[in-house]
């Protein structure tokens, strides 16, 4: 069995933010030589998320409002986690849109359906976070 295990790093300047990572899985797919196998794909931070998506800016926006509406930055006093720091929003919000994505390998390459793309989330920006890429297979 192949594997091949790479970190991907970000700096988001703002508080929120979506980065299509997807080319960069797909290089380190490439380099593992796993023609058949998983890649696994997760957010290494308790405030980030991937997630597998269109790559439309628009629903890009509308994730934005939803998770604003549901769990909104402001007022920061409203959470309890929040005596100290001020990103329990950003907890909330990588719970809804999740910790990982697990692809299939076929042929090589990621198996995605057409319009399928894969994300990071950012919630909690302006420092640095990596993302796991973890490769097995033959």
């Amino acid at each position: 069995m192949r594997s091949l295990r790479r970190e991907l790093w970000f700096e988001i300047p703002a508080r929120r933010g979506f980065v299509d990572i997807t080319d960069r899985v797909e290089e380190a797919v490439a380099e593992s030589g796993v023609s058949e196998g998983l890649c696994l794909v997760n957010a290494m931070h308790i405030t980030a998320s991937v997630f597998v998506n269109d790559a439309e800016p628009g629903l890009h926006r509308d994730f934005d409002d939803w998770l604003e509406a549901l769990a909104p930055h402001e007022p920061v006093s409203s959470y309890r986690h929040n005596r100290g720091e001020d990103n329990a929003d950003a907890h909330l919000k990588r719970q809804i849109m999740g910790r990982e994505s697990v692809l299939a390998i076929t042929g090589g390459a990621l198996d995605l359906g057409p319009w399928e793309r894969v994300f990071y989330g950012e919630f909690d920006g302006r420092r640095r976070k990596r993302v796991l890429v973890k490769i097995i297979g033959e």
